[in-house]
């Protein structure tokens, strides 16, 4: 008789902000949403190397039970909802649920969130859970590690991925492991915190230390009784902000005000390290996957192809007399001329230029960004919404163009503006436009004009994008001059 299936349940933490991927990655649009190689972004590769466990086999040749995946579900903020949805549905991932955390309180409350999540039908899964923002270039490698980690952890035990280390590094926490067992994984023997560089360099000759990628594997019940036994602060008070959720199709959203009374803390100071020596199985199974939390620019350039003077490029891009150099071109022709070991990224309305080794070091930069209230720390020119986005493509005083894309079947809020006019011109697509009492059908060509203080609203009612040029005039432009009277996705 076949073994039973193994439910495995996908976690996904995407609510990172990948600073220090400036200019790339903004607050409003931060790393997991990026294509930094391929065709797909970083959480669309995180969502589909989690459904491919569904097809591991046993690596060992011995029968076993199979996987039965669940479709994942996604812990998030409320400003990125719409962006990971729409990007998990264009990867045939769609999400069982989408936690929206109301503020930030570190990992180990956002994976208590997906555990009380995951348990609601009775079910006790193996979470599998994994950040949204990391590469790896062997997925198949990436695969059987995890499914022999889910396995692992199907009696009971605390499971991590250890990434084999290729390098002394001082940005990771560190796992000490003995030796395999016959089910090759290894007991973890202890957590140690980022170390020195001298301290990271013995770690590499002595051998058994392994880097802490943030990737977990046990049972929800596991996680939630030994967070119950190490920090019941974050298990009683994060259970209070999920008992008052409230919920809206795929998405959840646990109380604000009990949300914001739980301890910030991540997984591991919460659990992961105390567990070693207190009566819970932790193991560890290696991972040699060419996995990178991507974590720097310099992080980017390790994991590029290049070409044969090391140097990668993305984009629009002449190399001369350079060697070692990224260069990330994304609207525009971008040359470089006797570089080494040199960060160049080009976006749209900002410029980084940095050496390689002190890419790190972009944080002091958008740290500053914030200070200053500058719009580049939050949004690119080019801004998405659920409808679609806005690119804002010229300025001056009293106009700003804007050039606008709707998705087929997507509509704008019906809204009106006490400051500004605006002219509508449709370049792509059939515009359907409600001004006031009016409602037209536009075509390529034509324009419409919507006067200050108007009620109206722009519609797709077609089967390919809408694009439209739009020029405001008036004495304020800034985006929050919309009064919505109705609107499709929620927003005030």
């Amino acid at each position: 008789m076949p073994a039973a299936a193994l439910p495995v349940q996908p976690v996904i933490m995407a609510g990172g902000s990948g600073t220090r991927l400036w200019p790339l990655s903004r607050a409003g649009y931060p790393k997991q949403f990026l294509v930094l190689h391929g065709n797909t972004s970083l959480l669309q590769q995180a969502a589909q190397r989690l459904a491919a466990l569904g097809g591991a086999a046993a690596d060992d040749g011995a029968a076993s039970s199979p996987l039965a995946v669940a479709a994942p579900i996604v812990v998030g903020n409320e400003e990125h909802r719409f962006l990971v949805l729409d990007q998990l549905r264009e990867a045939r991932c769609e999400p069982s649920a989408l936690i929206l955390e109301p503020l930030g309180r570190n990992t180990a409350p956002a994976l208590t969130l997906a555990a009380l999540q995951a348990v609601q039908d009775g079910g006790d899964p193996v979470l599998v859970v994994t950040p949204a923002d990391h590469s790896v270039t062997d997925p198949d490698a990436f695969t059987a590690a995890l499914a022999r980690a889910a396995r692992a952890a199907a009696g009971g035990a605390v499971v991590i991925l250890g990434i084999a280390p290729d390098r002394p590094d001082t940005g990771f926490g560190y796992v000490q492991a003995g030796a395999a067992g016959s089910d090759g994984v290894h007991a973890v023997q202890r957590f140690v915190e980022k170390p020195d560089l001298a301290t990271a360099t013995a770690y590499l000759a002595e051998g058994g230390y392994y880097w802490n990628g943030g990737i977990f594997v046990l049972r929800a019940s596991a996680w939630l009784q030994a967070l119950e036994r190490f920090r019941p602060d974050i298990a009683r008070q994060t259970q209070l902000a999920f008992d008052a959720r409230s919920t809206d199709a795929a998405f959840v959203r646990p109380a604000r005000e009990a949300f914001a009374r739980v301890p910030s803390e991540s997984v591991d100071y919460a659990v992961m390290e105390r567990c070693p020596g207190s009566g819970i199985t932790v193991g560890m199974v290696p991972l040699q996957a060419g996995w990178s939390d991507l974590g720097a620019w310099d992080a980017v350039w390790q994991v590029a192809p290049k070409d044969g003077d090391g140097n990668a490029a993305t984009g629009d891009v002449l190399f001369h007399d350079s060697r070692d150099t990224l260069v990330h071109a994304t609207s525009r022709l971008v040359g470089v001329i006797g570089l080494q070991d040199v960060v160049v990224v080009e976006t749209a309305d900002a410029v980084l230029v940095s050496d390689r080794a002190r890419s790190q070091q972009v944080k002091v930069l958008v740290g500053a960004l914030d200070r200053q209230q500058r719009a580049e720390h939050t949004a690119h020119r080019k801004v998405h919404r659920p409808w679609g986005w806005y690119d804002s493509i010229d300025a001056g005083d009293r106009f700003q163009v804007k050039r606008i894309m709707v998705k087929p079947g997507a509509s704008l809020s019906l809204q009106m503006h006490h400051h500004r006019a605006e002219h509508w011109i449709v370049v792509r697509g059939t515009a359907e436009v409600t001004c006031g009492e009016r409602r037209l059908l536009l075509t390529e060509n034509q324009s419409t004009y919507i006067p200050l203080g108007e009620t109206h609203r722009l519609a797709n009612p077609g089967k390919v994008p809408l694009e439209i040029i739009e020029v405001q005039s008036g004495s304020y432009l800034g985006e929050d001059d919309i009064v919505r009277f109705e609107d499709s996705y929620g927003r005030g």
